[in-house]
């Protein structure tokens, strides 16, 4: 009798694993979804970092422009900002 239970035993865990591998948490179905999850918000997060970089990019060059655009009207226009002092110094010909 006891050599006949060792086997069936062994069996009968041989399967439970087995279900436990294709139907259980962690199955091959659950990681294979998981990982087409995770390839899909890899993409998702690729795209909203070159979008990030995008407008990084756009907010530099109008600040950049901004700037110049200021100097240009300093210099050709004489603009001062509220609460600035313009003093402006000629030079004297030789």
């Amino acid at each position: 009798m006891a050599r006949r239970l060792i086997p069936a035993l062994l069996i009968a865990l041989l399967f439970i694993v087995h279900a436990q591998l294709w139907f259980g948490r962690g199955s091959v179905t659950q990681v294979a979804s998981m990982k087409q999850q995770l390839a899909s918000q890899d993409q998702a997060n690729r795209e909203a970092q070159l979008r990030n970089d995008q407008l990084l990019s756009e907010v530099r060059d109008l600040q950049e422009g901004l700037d110049m655009v200021e100097e240009l009207a300093r210099q050709e226009l004489g603009m001062v900002k509220p609460n600035e002092i313009f003093v402006q110094i000629a030079k004297a010909k030789n």
